[in-house]
This record gives C-alpha cells, structure tokens and sequence, in this order.
C-alpha cells in the first residue's frame, strides 16, 4: 500500500490531537516545572514573582506573583489535562510562558527555547479550546 495515499485518505483527528496536546503539556509542565515550585513555599514564590515584580516596579507584589506563576504551572496544568476551564488555565500558562521567555531571551534563543515551546502549547491550546474529550465539551452539553 502506498504510505502516501494512505496518509492523505485517512480521516483527520483534531479532537484526538488536542487531547494529546493536552496530556502532553499539562503533564509534562506540572510533573516537571509546577508541582515543586507549588509546594516549595514564599520564599521561591518571591524569587519567581521578583522579574515581573520588579519590572513593574512592585515589590511587594512578587510572592503573589510568584504563587501566579507556581499556580498556573501546576494546578492550571492539571486543569488542562482534564480539559476543565481549558481556555482560562491556558491562558495563566501562556502568561506565565510569556513571562519566562522575556526574562530567558536576552541570554539568547536557545536559553528561551523550552518556554517558548510551552507559550506555544499554552497558546495553541486556548485558541482551540479543549475538544470533544474533556470536561469542558461534556459540561457544556449538559
């Protein structure tokens, strides 16, 4: 059988990629990124919230900001992988993700790679929305 003709003929699958897409970076951003940061406390919560904090020029909002942060890459990422409140907890994500590569890409593209990779996930997902297998698609047809 031609690979080919069997690529173009099959049917499409976006509710399936988006699921993957989903599982993917939500598991991958919390198991590796989020969940430490989450339990780590204040302390780390101040150093994460300090560059925008302090670009602002709002000290004190830098634990907030840091527990935002922390926030969306666990609990916002678990989120998406269920696909409940999917556009809301991509779009913390992609905030956060936005954050991180203006503080990596002055030390240059390859430093930024990794959050830019996850803005574009982030970004990929709240434009889409979570698809058919979620809790969003089923609490929406109810």
């Amino acid at each position: 059988m031609n690979i080919h003709r069997l690529l173009l003929n099959q049917p499409h699958f976006p509710n399936l990629g988006l699921l993957l897409s989903r599982i993917i970076t939500g598991g991958l951003m919390c198991y590796l990124h989020g969940w430490s940061k989450l339990m780590a406390g204040t302390g780390r919560w101040e150093r994460l919230g300090s560059g925008l904090s302090d670009l602002l020029g709002l000290d004190f909002l830098s634990i907030p900001l840091g527990f935002m942060a922390s926030f969306a890459e666990s609990i916002a990422a678990l989120l998406i992988i269920v696909g409940w409140y999917t556009r809301p907890s991509a779009f913390l994500l992609a905030f956060t993700m936005l954050v991180a590569v203006s503080k990596k890409i002055p030390a240059g593209l390859r430093d930024a790679e990794l959050p830019l990779l996850f803005l574009c996930l982030s970004l990929l997902l709240l434009f889409s929305g979570a698809g058919k297998y979620s809790l969003d698609h089923i609490i929406s047809k109810k």
